[in-house]
């Protein structure tokens, strides 16, 4: 779901595919909801169920797996079995810098801190 990692394309000034615009648009319709966003950012580090990720972001269970089910359907996160047991994890080290990134920029948003080179 995600455009290929090719900096000269994407540096060299030329028009980007609609379909790349709108995939990355709606990965970042998804991470617009904080709650999305904080299940994103704990699944960056540790795979996990939805009753760990209820836990972890004070949301109940059912609102979990929906918003699972939205990350999964832009293709942030991904699902495994284990028995009876869903797990979740981020997709990729592109989504994992992503979540970084830009919590990162709010932090240094809100602290007014200088901008990195």
């Amino acid at each position: 779901m995600y455009a290929r990692d090719n900096a000269a394309s994407a540096s060299s000034g030329q028009q980007l595919p609609d379909e790349i615009v709108e995939t990355a648009g709606t990965a970042l319709r998804m991470l617009a909801d904080p709650t999305r966003l904080r299940i994103v950012w704990l699944l960056r580090e540790a795979d996990m169920d939805v009753a760990g990720l209820a836990t972890a972001t004070g949301a109940a269970r059912p609102a979990v797996s929906q918003h699972l089910a939205k990350l999964r359907l832009a293709g942030l996160v991904r699902m495994r079995r284990e028995g009876r047991h869903a797990v979740y994890t981020a997709r990729g080290g592109h989504v994992r810098r992503l979540i970084e990134e830009v919590l990162h920029a709010a932090e240094h948003h809100l602290a007014d801190a200088p901008d990195h080179a």
